[in-house]
C-alpha cells in the first residue's frame, strides 16, 4: 500500500515496524513518475512516498542528494539505499536481502 507523507513529524513513527521502503521523489522528476506505477502495483511491503521539494529538511537530514531515491527501513532502522530508477525485480530482490524470505 503507498502512502503520501502529510506531516514530517509523522516520518519515523511511519517506519517503526516491518519493513518500509520510502521513496523520496519530486513531482518534476521523469524516472520518479515511472517508479510510482511499480510501487503502487507492490503488496508485500509498505510504500512511503516522501516529496523532496515538501519536505526539504527530511531530504537534507537523510543525505537526499537526487531523485528517485529508495530507502529500505526494517523496524525502524535504514536497510539499504538505492539511488535512481529501480525495475520490479530489483525492489523485490532487496526486499528479499532484507526480510530473509
Amino acid at each position: 500500500m503507498v502512502k503520501y507523507l502529510e506531516k514530517e513529524t509523522e516520518f519515523e513513527d511511519l517506519l517503526d515496524v516491518g519493513i518500509t521502503l520510502v521513496d523520496f521523489y519530486t513531482e518534476w522528476c521523469g524516472p520518479c513518475k515511472m517508479l510510482t506505477n511499480i510501487l503502487e502495483d507492490i503488496d508485500y511491503m509498505e510504500i512511503l512516498k516522501v516529496d523532496a521539494d515538501k519536505f526539504p529538511n527530511l531530504a537534507k537530514k537523510y543525505g537526499i542528494m537526487s531523485v528517485p531515491t529508495l530507502c529500505f527501513y526494517k523496524d525502524g532502522l535504514m536497510m539499504q539505499k538505492e539511488i535512481g530508477y529501480r525495475t520490479p525485480e530489483e525492489i523485490k530482490d532487496i526486499y528479499k536481502n532484507i526480510s530473509g524470505d
